[in-house]
């Protein structure tokens, strides 16, 4: 059994070329980075930043954020070099196909699968949590059997991610336009909340700016970090340490910005415009991400941040209570962004994995009107309504953590792999550094990995031996990777 065959980027291309398999390019260099800031920009930015400054960095938060943006920006250059050159459907998956083989592929899309169906899922859940709570303000109480802390069926949550499939389904040029108008209203809120909260800055409140470090109470059995349980590292609050340990929390705030290159297919210069969209809106978040945290521990002390929701309970702290609907405004328009683009992406990833014949390749039909994969679209929203409205969600949701993570390493070490498998392939970016800046990508990403939680792990490894069991039995067999193409 040869589950180590790999699909030639010409291949990949060619099959990009079948009509009744054709996503319309529609996207350029400005769609890719609207949708990289639609993803990457959530409620982390409103509760992670006063969170991570109170328990675990203080005022140094900023650094944090920093150290977190090198290290997504190690992955993103990877990520950049393999989706100019091979500009098709898939991201990570496709890149593995290309590059380790395929059932390495296929166990990286079935960790795609787990990362952006079920963090689809998860942020409706928040969005409904942030819009009964807005409409509670203007005094319309939703019915605690819909919107409550343990709803019946959570109703909100599913209505959304059904009129975004509506709207995913349509077309993706109308996805992008929605998602600009969106991103637009949650940017301006966001620049209209640092500006404001400039005026109500207290140098004081700044000093120490790195606090002394602290041991933290150590976290037992399966909730104590991996790295702990195999090295005996006892966890260390603020200090120049305490800014390492944030940034490995506050990283996940930055997931996202590889769906942009999920899209490669539908961009009309994917050579050009695709590294521009992935570093781009990363550097873009980046610098918001910064200057909020920087405003949010000027403005109180960051040992009485609240936890739940530190940027409005700061406003209100300085007699500001009207930044608080403000916050909830660009809070629900940061998350309807957040739900769409994930399942864009993981509709495009699914949609390369029936292409292929590792899922049923039915599926991977376009829609002949819309130019999208409808059936997949809506196959994906079904499945994120149900997750959303009947299950709870809180405990599986730093398995979206390792699956990114793993997706990074395995993306930084193919950059790698091609570059010695295939070097004659026309680079239209070039990783800088190559093989330094992905080995440190990779080495960067499994530390990050190493910080969370044994039960984590746990259900990452049982997530991926299901994977593999489905590939064995359905996609080794169905697999069209040798198959020649009808015009090769």
């Amino acid at each position: 059994m040869d589950i180590f065959r790999t699909k030639s980027v010409e291949q990949s291309v060619r099959d990009t070329e079948a009509p009744e398999h054709r996503l319309r390019k529609r996207l350029t260099a400005i769609d890719l980075t609207v949708f990289g800031i639609g993803v990457i920009v959530g409620t982390g930015i409103f509760v992670l930043t006063g969170r991570v400054a109170k328990e675990t960095a203080g005022p140094a938060v900023a650094f944090s954020f920093v150290v977190a943006g090198i290290v997504c920006g190690l992955a993103a250059l990877c990520y950049a070099e393999l989706a100019s050159t091979i500009p098709v459907a898939g991201s990570a998956y496709t890149f593995s196909l290309a590059t380790l083989g395929e059932f390495p592929a296929w166990v990286i899309g079935w960790d795609l699968m787990l990362e952006m169906a079920l963090a689809a899922a998860v942020v409706a859940v928040g969005w409904s949590g942030y819009f009964a709570s807005l409409m509670s303000s203007i005094g319309l109480e939703l019915p605690a059997w819909m919107a409550g802390d343990a709803p019946v069926v959570n109703l909100p949550a599913m209505i959304i991610v059904l009129i975004l499939t509506g709207v995913l389904t349509a077309g993706i040029k109308l996805s992008s336009r929605v998602n600009l108008v969106i991103v637009t209203i949650k940017v301006a809120v966001i620049l209209l909340v640092i500006v404001a909260g400039l005026f109500f800055v207290k140098a004081a409140n700044y000093s120490p700016f790195i606090p002394a470090p602290v041991p933290t109470p150590g976290v037992e059995g399966l909730k104590a970090p991996l790295i702990q349980v195999l090295f005996g590292i006892t966890p260390v609050a603020f200090g120049v340490i305490g800014i390492f340990s944030a940034a490995a929390i506050v990283f996940f705030a930055f997931i996202g910005f590889d769906i942009v290159a999920t899209a490669a297919e539908e961009t009309i210069e994917p050579q050009r415009d695709l590294p521009r969209g992935i570093i781009g809106s990363l550097v873009i978040c980046t610098a918001l991400y910064v200057a909020v945290s920087v405003v949010v521990v000027g403005m109180q002390r960051y040992d009485q941040l609240s936890e739940k929701a530190p940027l409005a309970d700061a406003f209100t702290a300085v007699g500001q209570p009207w930044a608080a609907a403000l916050i909830s405004i660009g809070a629900i328009a940061g998350l309807t962004t957040v739900v769409m683009i994930l399942m864009l992406g993981q509709s495009r990833v699914l949609f390369a994995m029936c292409r292929d014949g590792l899922l049923p390749r039915g599926l991977a039909k376009v829609h002949p009107k819309f130019g999208t994969p409808a059936r997949l679209t809506i196959i994906i929203g079904l499945v994120a309504a149900a997750l959303s409205g009947f299950i709870s969600l809180g405990a599986l949701a730093e398995l979206v953590n390792i699956g990114t993570l793993f997706a990074f390493v395995v993306v930084s070490a193919g950059v790698i792999i091609l570059r010695r498998t295939r070097p004659d392939l026309p680079r239209a970016f070039r990783t800088p550094l190559v093989p330094v800046l992905p080995i440190l990508s990779v080495l960067a990403c499994i530390y990050l990995m190493l910080n969370l939680p044994v039960e984590t792990w746990l259900r990452f490894v049982i997530w991926m031996i299901i994977g593999a069991a489905l590939y064995f039995v359905y996609g080794y067999r169905h697999s069209r990777v040798e198959v020649p193409s009808p015009k090769g």
